[in-house]
């Protein structure tokens, strides 16, 4: 072959070459897109379906906020006896078992507010057992003595459940 040939057939190839690279481009391009296209509908779609699986654990976990507020708490689980101690029992074991029934509902929520709800969780026993260090011997002195001591600052239950509907907010 000779220079001429060479040259003849490198311009033939060259626009080969060229529209080859073109297309394999806008094909990856194209590929791309529809990938990007197709995930996003099946996220619109799983979401769709998820998302008042989501709100139905948050308004039960706001539920569970309510009934640990001491006020709440105090009201709905009375004293069953004159005994400081077993009603101060009760209380914990109310709260327990509200939490226990309710503890699926953190795979629907973001670890920071399942947390946050634990802490509440805590922080409304610790108030209780703090009450029940105080002098009282009966159980409805007790129980006052409860109430007293949350009149003094926020109730955990209010902060976990103005943060729970700060993350209901962010899903809209």
């Amino acid at each position: 072959m000779t220079g001429d040939e060479i040259f003849q057939l490198f311009a033939y190839l060259l626009p080969a070459v060229v529209t080859g690279v073109v297309a394999f481009y806008f094909f990856r391009l194209h590929t791309r897109n529809e990938e990007g296209r197709r995930r996003y509908l099946l996220h619109k779609d799983s979401q769709k379906n998820t998302l008042p699986i989501r709100l139905q654990a948050y308004e039960r976990m706001a539920l569970f906020l309510e009934r640990i507020s001491i006020p709440s708490l105090v009201v709905r689980v009375g004293p069953k006896s004159t005994n400081k101690n077993e009603y101060e029992n009760l209380l914990i074991k109310s709260i327990e078992n509200e939490f226990d029934h309710n503890l699926s509902q953190q795979i629907y929520m973001t670890d920071d507010c399942w947390n946050i709800i634990k802490a509440a969780k805590s922080a409304t026993i610790q108030i209780i057992r703090k009450a029940g260090m105080s002098e009282s011997e009966t159980s409805d002195k007790f129980r006052e003595d409860i109430l007293n001591a949350s009149l003094d600052k926020a109730s955990p239950s209010a902060t976990a459940l103005s943060y729970v509907k700060k993350e209901i907010g962010d899903l809209w």
